[in-house]
C-alpha cells in the first residue's frame, strides 16, 4: 500500500511547534511526526501536512517565517518501512 504526505523539516524543536500551530490555525491539517532517517539532520521532528495542501502551507510558511528551515519534501510510504522522500519546489 502506498500513501503520500508532505513534510517541513526544520533544525529546531520551536519552529516546527511553531509552524504546526500557525497551520493548525489556519485551518489546515497539521501534526508533529518523527522526521524520517533520510533527512539525515536537524532536531528529530517535522511538521507533516496534506499535499494537496501545500500551496496554504506555503503561505502561512511566509508569513510565519519561523527560520531554521531544512526543506519541504514529499514522502511516499510503500509497505511499512519502505519510503522515498522528494525535495517539494518552494
Amino acid at each position: 500500500m502506498q500513501s503520500s504526505f508532505g513534510i517541513a523539516a526544520f533544525r529546531s524543536r520551536t519552529q516546527v511547534l511553531r509552524l504546526e500551530e500557525a497551520l493548525r490555525r489556519a485551518g489546515l491539517s497539521a501534526g508533529v511526526i518523527s522526521t524520517p532517517r533520510e533527512v539525515a539532520m536537524g532536531c528529530g521532528l517535522s511538521v507533516r501536512f496534506e499535499l494537496s495542501e501545500f500551496d496554504q502551507v506555503m503561505t502561512v510558511y511566509r508569513r510565519v517565517n519561523p527560520g531554521a528551515l531544512i526543506g519541504f519534501y514529499r514522502v511516499d510510504h510503500y509497505g511499512t518501512r519502505q519510503i522515498c522522500l522528494t525535495p517539494l519546489k518552494t
